[in-house]
């Protein structure tokens, strides 16, 4: 072979950060090690990876098309490395959640996951769906776990758990006593919703097509516990998923409507990059959050 993994690795810090500097602190080596590196790695196989605008290097077609290659081949070395050492220590894992999850599930996946793998990393980064999707595409992130629904070619996209959004608001409503709610009631309504790019939000606009372009928005919150808050001071009612209204529910802060002509039911789903090598760590993780359907 005329690479290293060194140079390998060097390639993928400077795809990251777009930067030598950075990638050099990241890999701790200097600046000069980290430019001959990269430039000894193009010049063997005579070719071009990165377009150079200033100080910012700029994956161009070639490099986007090795990144992922690359990242699988590191991480592969890395999980044989630890083999040869006799390790039985679990890699270290990055996982992305969208809210509802990050919020109500994941934490208490997390804390099973690492008392189950004494010793165990868990890094976990919560942001909406559109977001966790372009961290595990760009392999900022090992696995996603989201609740929209999504298309992109470079991911696989796995059913994971069945959910279901209600529609929700305070017991001093005027709405609260009303048995179930008909389309006239749902226009007339002042509505406290996700911010467009969750997977609440993508849900929410599905089931109410036809309607959509009538629905009175008072607010629109990035966090849950915000609309909740909202809705209980009476600013209007709300769409959320029942996993994050179950104790609202259950001690009377909250109410839920009925509306059955509307579809309200989603699922949530593992987001993995498809060239992604699929290591212990994730394996573990995926077998775990597979126990919640339980």
């Amino acid at each position: 072979m005329r690479y290293s993994l060194k140079q390998v690795s060097v390639f993928l810090n400077v795809a990251h950060y777009e930067n030598i500097s950075r990638a050099a602190d990241d890999l701790a080596m200097s600046q000069s090690a980290v430019s001959s590196s990269l430039a000894d790695f193009e010049r063997h196989y005579d070719m071009q990876l990165f377009d150079r605008k200033g100080k910012k290097l700029q994956l161009n077609e070639l490099g986007r098309a090795l990144r992922p290659e690359a990242q699988a081949l590191l991480e592969q070395a890395q999980a044989f490395e630890q083999l040869l050492q006799q390790e039985n220590t679990v890699p270290a894992l990055r996982v992305g959640a969208t809210l509802t999850i990050g919020n109500y599930l994941a934490v208490g996946i997390m804390a099973r996951y690492m008392k189950q793998h004494a010793g165990a990393q868990v890094q976990l980064h919560v942001a909406n769906t559109a977001r966790i999707s372009e961290q595990v595409q760009n392999f900022e992130l090992d696995i996603g776990l989201i609740e929209g629904e999504l298309q992109n070619s470079a991911l696989n996209v796995i059913p994971w758990l069945e959910d279901e959004l209600v529609v929700f608001c305070s017991p001093t409503h005027p709405l609260a006593r009303r048995k179930k709610l008909n389309d006239k009631d749902l226009l007339a309504a002042t509505w406290i919703l996700r911010e467009s790019g969750s997977g609440t939000r993508q849900t929410f606009d599905r089931a109410m097509t036809g309607l959509l372009s009538q629905i009175n928005v008072g607010l629109e919150l990035e966090h849950t516990e915000a609309i909740k808050r909202a809705v209980e001071a009476d600013l209007g009612i709300g769409c959320l998923s029942r996993v994050a209204l179950s104790e609202a529910f259950a001690r009377g802060s909250l109410i839920p409507l009925k509306v059955p002509q509307r579809d309200l039911r989603r699922r949530f789903y593992f987001i993995l990059h498809r060239q992604k090598y699929l290591s212990s760590a994730i394996e573990n993780w995926m077998a775990l959050c597979q126990k919640e359907q339980g």
